[in-house]
């Protein structure tokens, strides 16, 4: 029976999230049977497009696309039934038959409209201290889940469903009467109850089971990682992380999946880097080249729209990505965006306390720390109508080459544009 046990690969984002794992779920689905989110909540913002038309996916696995592959929202996720709601109706309309392809873990966490109320006043109070929320109440959610108190998908199908929904709202009003803040809890829960009984119409499982079983009959299983290794709560640039674990090992206890069955680990990195919100981003370009980086690049949240800061690929804190993922291949995102530049700067270490060091290290404020680049050859070539790896002008296959160099892992694909016929396969 050992034998034919399929193992899960994992894929996961190596900078502050946004890389464009989206679309790489949409490319691989077909070499899968199960597509599975393992942590975060309706803060990420999966864009995939094909046929000319543009999707954007917050909690549903990036899988729901394709006919055959079942998606799993797992027990490390949080749900907003307002939001999923939406996104089911969305899916609907395309024809998408959601009921009988996305299964949902009895474990995940509800979210409630008093922990939206919660994170948004907690972050009006911090004033120019804020980390950069998306503020859909995914942090006060992970807390009352650590703290014990959480709601979950499960509890639905209960009698006491209710009761303990009151009784975490009476919690939640006792600590916004801490902050000076208005709210209308009234006018947020009619939406609220009528998404979850939406929701009772979907398959609550205990996933945990489902997906061992899965493996154990041969079932391929890809594990969709949210947000990205720089915002992990304990590896990310803390404070100014998420609140989940989005690292591989997420992967095991947001699914219930052991060590020893994870296989390939997929990385996905864009060619430069981005970061939404606040916190300490040490190539970044504050001036008009990040500006064109990020127009060429359209770098603007798709969960909230807001521009994306901009900067040169930054090799050590990539490096770092790669080991404490154990990343076993890498795949490029959006390296047509550096097309325009003649020439491209690549963080190779930083200068930390007046020392030169080639990792990240616990404390990457400017106040300690600042990058040291070496400067590449651009490639001045449209490279969104190219579709194999011969093709590809030189001064990118350099580029690529240093960068496997440096974090001695190989890059897979290179993504050349969004449509998912834009990929490029290296090996």
């Amino acid at each position: 029976m050992e034998s034919i046990m399929s193992k899960a690969d994992v894929l996961l984002g190596l900078q502050w999230g946004d890389e464009g794992k989206g679309k790489i779920v949409d490319v691989l689905t077909p070499d899968y049977d199960i597509i599975a989110r393992f942590q975060g909540g309706p803060n990420a913002g999966h864009t995939l497009e094909f046929n000319g038309i543009k999707h954007v996916l917050h909690t549903i696995p990036s899988g729901i696309f394709h006919p055959t592959a079942i998606n799993i929202v797992g027990n490390g996720v949080v749900i907003d039934p307002v939001i999923f709601k939406k996104e089911i109706d969305a899916l609907k309309k395309l024809g998408v038959d959601v009921n009988n392809k996305l299964i949902i873990s009895k474990r995940a966490h509800l979210i409630l409209p008093t922990h939206r109320l919660i994170d948004a006043a907690s972050e009006a109070a911090k004033g120019k201290n804020k980390i950069g929320s998306t503020l859909k109440g995914i942090g006060p959610t992970y807390m009352d889940k650590t703290g014990r108190n959480g709601l979950r998908i499960g509890d639905i199908e209960t009698n006491e469903f209710k009761d303990k929904y009151n009784t975490l709202v009476e919690k939640h009003k006792q600590l916004l009467s801490f902050y000076n803040f208005e709210y209308n809890l009234a006018e947020l829960e009619p939406a609220w109850f009528e998404a979850i009984e939406e929701l009772k119409q979907l398959q609550f499982v205990e996933t945990e089971h489902y997906l061992n079983t899965a493996m154990k009959a041969g079932k391929r299983v890809l594990a969709e990682g949210a947000q990205g290794s720089l915002l992990d709560i304990d590896f990310g640039s803390y404070p100014f992380v998420t609140s989940s674990n989005t690292i591989c090992a997420g992967a095991c206890n947001g699914l219930g999946i052991a060590p020893n069955r994870i296989g390939s680990v997929i990385g996905i990195f864009k060619a430069y880097c981005t970061r939404v919100g606040s916190g300490p981003f040490p190539t970044e370009l504050d001036n008009e080249v990040g500006e064109k980086i990020r127009q060429i690049g359209r770098e603007f949240g798709s969960t909230t729209g807001r521009a994306r800061r901009t900067g040169w690929l930054d090799l050590p804190a990539l490096k770092y990505a790669v080991m404490i993922n154990g990343v076993t291949e890498l795949m490029m995102m959006k390296a047509d965006v550096l097309s325009d530049f003649d020439e491209i700067e690549v963080c190779t270490h930083y200068n930390y306390n007046g020392k030169v060091i080639d990792y990240l290290p616990f404390n990457i404020d400017p106040a300690y720390l600042s990058p040291v680049t070496t400067t590449l050859k651009g490639w001045h070539v449209d490279l969104t109508a190219i579709h194999s790896k011969d093709k590809l002008p030189e001064a990118l296959m350099a580029y690529i080459e240093f960068i496997e160099k440096q974090v001695e892992t190989p890059i897979s694909i290179v993504s050349v544009g969004p449509d998912r016929k834009q990929t490029i396969r290296m090996k």
